[in-house]
């Protein structure tokens, strides 16, 4: 069994998601190139991995159903607390117990909305991992 925890700020503040999406896929690229030459026609370049990417869709419910993985919140308070983080303008971090999933991610796109009677929110997240930037040290002589 496998839990989602979202955060911000070194776990200032975390979010357990309390319905866990049916599924999940994580999309990683490759930064690969295609060259033309004269003599030999294309050529494949290896580059070096690319961002990972992938959405989350479910729901946060308004009702205390039995199942719920967290009551920490209700209804609009999970989208208010996400998009007062996607404010701040910093990035998340994800981690999918069960799995080595455990990413500083950027929120690109945040959906939601209520499809019935019940006042739960469905929600499609969208996320890409963020590499912090590491420059190294200048030797001083």
């Amino acid at each position: 069994m496998i839990d989602i925890y979202l955060s911000i700020n070194n776990r200032e503040e975390v979010i357990q998601l309390p319905v866990v999406p049916s599924e999940f896929q994580i999309a990683s690229a490759s930064n690969h190139q295609t060259f033309t030459t004269v003599n030999q026609g294309d050529l494949r370049m290896l580059g070096k991995r690319g961002l990972s990417a992938m959405s989350l869709a479910s729901f946060f419910p308004k009702q205390d159903y039995p199942w719920l993985r967290s009551r920490q919140y209700t209804g609009w308070e999970y989208i208010e607390k996400i998009e007062a983080w996607r404010d701040r303008e910093r990035p998340i971090r994800l981690i999918i117990t069960g799995t080595p999933v455990n990413m500083a991610m950027t929120i690109d796109s945040f959906e939601y909305g209520v499809q019935d009677g019940s006042g739960d929110i469905y929600y499609t997240l969208a996320l890409t991992e963020y590499r912090f930037i590491n420059l190294p040290k200048k030797k001083v002589t």
